[in-house]
């Protein structure tokens, strides 16, 4: 017998036959005598619909009522749920993030958790032999009493803190793509779904562009040791042996990983903005002047790269910021430049950045080397380059995308099964 968690997604609930489908996927389990929590989103648009609500009611929305509406989509498909299970005789009860309850900040919108109550959880699984459903992506602020969330992809982060809470053997990710790919199978058709890819890998690969897991959810993984599988709710329920290996990717530590790839995956990110600061003051001070204003402003920096200052006196300064935050930063470094001394600000929203991963990188030489080269071959221009023990990621023209990842993907052996 095992304790698991299922987390399911939006599109794994967007109607009631999909949530029929679900239940069947968690009765699979519980005949199986495993002890099952469940944690569920908002079905497919319906949080969108809500954050339309608030922002149609008022663009400056007070964000605790923000909160309390965003909220209820997912107690709609908890309940809903609960009573799918008990239509086919499984034993099943909904919570709210708050009745657990699931402490967090007091950071509306953003939330995060702080500590999980798992102890009714357990008394259900052993006293009644009941299921627990749980309203993901949402806590409570103790001290005020007021319901939060945890930002989108919440319900992720709420399934792995809970499964480190109530110590489950495994915390399954139901999604709508049947496990983690080398790089995204839209744009490189030969890409292939990984058996297992390690808790820092991951965390790379959706911190720089992968969309199959939230990043914090990963982090929480790691910390916490919770063995996570991603897999598809798609796969019929009667098809899947609730004894053996799920098909899908398994994140786990990297000592489970017999043999590790020298490159794991190519994630890549169109979301993002230049920023060059032209004959900026080579002193002391000086990047903390740029770089204390646009953290102020929440605005997140990413590759930053520095020309060596010909005259002793002034150098260029270039990074990149999120799309989104790309007149933001300019407005902030505009309006901070006396402080920090600097000729122009040139930018170019046209940029893309391609990142490969793999923790093999650590006891291999020249892995960036053979990208710089492949990329020069096919006359790629690379724009900024960053690196860490496990990834480096090429800052490039937009356009070439694409072309960059499948050169990347096929230079490093990926599009091998």
């Amino acid at each position: 017998m095992a304790r698991l968690v299922m987390k399911f997604g939006g599109t794994s609930v967007a109607d009631i036959d999909r949530i029929r489908n679900v239940a069947q996927h968690v009765k699979r389990e519980v005949d199986a005598g495993h002890q099952v929590a469940v944690v569920v989103s908002a079905m497919s648009g319906k949080t969108n619909e809500l954050v339309r609500w608030c922002a149609e009611l008022s663009p400056l929305y007070d964000p605790q009522e923000y909160d309390a509406v965003v909220a209820s989509g997912e107690q709609v498909t908890a309940g809903l749920l609960a009573i799918a299970l008990q239509t086919v005789e499984v034993t099943a009860r909904s919570w709210q993030g708050w009745q657990l309850p699931i402490g967090t900040s007091n950071a509306h919108g953003s939330a995060r958790i702080l500590d999980i109550n798992g102890d009714e959880i357990v008394k259900g699984f052993e006293d009644r032999g009941e299921v627990a459903v749980i309203a993901g992506f949402q806590g409570i602020h103790t001290e005020t009493g007021r319901l939060t969330t945890l930002g989108r992809g919440g319900s992720d982060t709420s399934a792995v803190a809970i499964a480190a809470a109530i110590k489950a053997d495994r915390c399954d990710i139901y999604t709508d793509v049947d496990g983690v790919y080398t790089t995204d199978p839209r744009v490189v058709g030969k890409a292939q779904r990984m058996d297992k890819i390690a808790f820092e890998e991951m965390l790379e690969l959706a911190s720089l562009g992968a969309k199959v897991m939230q990043v914090r959810s990963i982090e929480l993984a790691m910390v916490h040791n919770v063995r996570v599988f991603v897999r598809s709710s798609f796969d019929k329920p009667e098809d899947i042996d609730p004894h053996g290996t799920p098909p899908g990717t398994l994140i786990c530590d990297e000592t489970e990983i017999m043999e590790q790839q020298v490159v794991t995956g190519i994630a890549f990110s169109k979301d993002e903005a230049q920023i060059s600061i032209r004959r900026v003051q080579d002193k002391p001070g000086v990047a903390a002047a740029i770089f204390g204003p646009l953290a102020e402003s929440n605005i997140n920096v990413d590759m930053i790269v520095q020309n060596v200052s010909a005259d002793g006196a002034t150098t260029d300064l270039t990074f990149t910021v999120p799309a989104a935050d790309y007149q933001r930063a300019n407005d902030v470094l505009t309006k901070s430049k006396s402080q920090i001394g600097y000729d122009r600000i040139d930018g170019a929203t046209d940029v893309a950045k391609v990142s490969v991963i793999g923790i093999g990188m650590r006891s291999h030489a020249g892995v960036a080397a053979q990208a710089f080269k492949a990329l020069a071959e096919r006359g790629i221009n690379i724009r900024a380059i960053t690196t860490s023990e496990i990834k480096f990621s090429l800052l490039i023209e937009s356009a070439y995308t694409e072309l960059a990842v499948r050169t990347l993907h096929s230079l490093y052996g990926l599009d091998k099964a």
